[in-house]
């Protein structure tokens, strides 16, 4: 599809470094921007309603006067503008113009706060940020978004460790590749649309990050046989009739372009490298979902895909019909167009959509065939604690840990409570005994996971002193239970704490 330019040109980074100090002298930061404007006002902007903003900022600070600039995207006077700018340079390079005796910013520049404190911004077309003063609603081809939700998402799912090479696939206005330039020794990002890789080059500058590896093309062409150490995408994952936006439909009937994406990471990863995409996926009569994802997975990997949300077909459509604005248009075309979506979905037999996130990692042992692949397939609606990057490595090795050790190996292993478990006990009040016992965790994921008493009794007691085995013992002469029989039974129930976080193995401790 064509990506025409909704402008004709974008700024030029030669000064960028100027523009930052500018922007960092008048706070115009994340926390910056609370200060001024308030919770009620900050919060407001994120649902692109500006009235609230535009009050807070009608004094002439340069804070303010960025705030309306950058964020709300009014003329301003242009001696307010040059007491805030380097506003020749500015002029010069093309990030603002000049109408008149105002100024008009021509991107949207927007704070955003790294993991670590860090104050990052982020570029994107006019009206385009979600939150932005005009929202989302335009179909320019080729138009270029800012950090939403799905961007922030992924950014807290990714796993940050130090790596040699990092891809952003589809790198959009530059997030993933701020991120990853942040742990990473070399950042790839390719995008099939060229103005989004020229606004991954200004976020980049704006930022002051290091520059990037900037490659046009779709999916893993540009990158031809290079392999990386962590692979992130945001894909325009969209499930539509037809490629209307670069920006979310990916131009490839039904889920094909993530299953696609997902099939092909594979072989683009190092041994020990991590894949971590969002994505959309068919729910299809006669087929269980699950089954579905499970195809995707590529050979060698492990894979730990989580479903979030699920939405049926009429949902699905309208929430897309109203992120392209189509909603505002002529009834009747809307309508058509509405009638065209769920066309698409009868004839590919969806009866819904999920979204959710999916992370692979090589492993060289499954490659080798030494074990059987790690694919788990969850669906998990409930809050989570962002970031999990961390969550999601330990994932992984706790699937490492549990396939070394079988039954009898985990009665000889230490275990140690998670630090953020607590256990509650529901029953009717005033009853001598908790009809059962939960044990809930407060961070990452939250799970909770109903135990019976000698769950509950096993984990209380986990304090890496004992081994699995001497506990239920004790557990039996406690209870009147046979030892025997209680080491038969209970270590399932063991492996799936120890799955879900909620045990830890002790590593090398040993019964005193």
């Amino acid at each position: 599809m064509s990506t025409t330019s909704p402008t004709p040109s974008l700024p030029a980074p030669a000064h960028a470094a100027r523009l930052r100090e500018a922007l960092l002298a008048a706070d115009f930061t994340a926390d910056g921007l609370l200060d001024l404007l308030g919770a009620p006002a900050y919060a407001a902007l994120a649902r692109s309603e500006t009235v609230p903003a535009l009050r807070a900022t009608r004094g002439d600070s340069p804070l303010e006067t960025l705030v309306r600039l950058f964020l709300l995207q009014e003329a301003v006077e242009y001696g307010r503008v040059a007491a805030a700018l380097p506003l020749e340079e500015a002029l010069a390079d093309g990030w603002v113009v000049r109408e008149d005796d105002t100024v008009r910013a021509t991107v949207d520049i927007r704070p955003y706060g790294g993991p670590d404190g860090e104050d990052w911004f982020i570029a994107s077309d006019l009206g385009c940020a979600v939150g932005g003063a005009s929202g989302i609603g335009r179909k320019d081809e080729g138009v270029v978004l800012g950090v939403g939700g799905a961007s922030t998402t992924l950014a807290g799912i990714t796993v940050r460790t130090p790596v040699s090479s990092a891809l952003d696939l589809g790198t959009g206005s530059g997030i993933q590749a701020l991120h990853a330039a942040q742990h990473a020794t070399l950042v790839t990002a390719t995008d099939l649309n060229p103005r989004a890789l020229d606004f991954t080059r200004l976020t980049l500058a704006l930022s002051g990050a290091g520059e990037a590896e900037l490659l046009q093309g779709s999916l893993f062409e540009p990158v031809d046989g290079d392999t990386y150490d962590l692979i992130v995408s945001n894909p325009p994952f969209v499930i539509s009739p037809g490629a209307r936006l670069t920006y979310r439909d990916g131009g490839m009937g039904g889920d094909d372009l993530c299953r696609t994406l997902v099939q092909e990471a594979g072989e683009r990863l190092n041994d020990g490298g991590y894949a971590q995409f969002l994505a959309n996926w068919q729910h299809v009569e006669g087929e269980e979902w699950q089954d579905r994802l499970r195809s995707w997975v590529p050979r060698g990997c492990d894979a730990w895909i989580v479903q979030r949300e699920v939405q049926d077909i009429t949902q699905y459509a309208e929430l897309w019909l109203r992120d392209s604005g189509d909603h505002r248009e002529d009834p009747q075309r809307y309508a058509e167009r509405y009638a065209a979506w769920l066309d698409e979905f009868e004839a590919r037999k969806t009866r819904a959509v999920g979204f959710g996130w999916i992370t692979l990692r090589r492993n060289p042992a499954v490659v080798a065939g030494a074990v059987e692949p790690s694919i788990v397939i969850e669906e998990w609606p409930h809050p989570v604690e962002q970031p999990l990057g961390d969550t999601v490595r330990a994932h992984f090795e706790r699937q490492d840990y549990l396939r070394a050790h079988d039954d009898a190996a985990l009665l000889t292993e230490h275990f140690t409570l998670a630090p953020e478990v607590m256990q509650e006990q529901v029953g009717l009040p005033g009853a001598e005994d908790p009809e059962h016992v939960v044990l809930r965790q407060n961070r990452g994921m939250r799970r909770a996971t109903k135990v019976d008493h000698v769950g509950a009794g096993f984990a209380g007691v986990c304090d890496g002193s004992l081994s699995a085995g001497r506990i239920l013992d004790a557990i039996g002469q406690l209870m009147g239970e046979d030892p025997v029989l209680l080491r038969d039974r209970t270590p399932q129930a063991i492996r799936l704490l120890v799955e879900e976080g909620f045990l830890l193995p002790a590593g090398e401790a040993r019964e005193g």
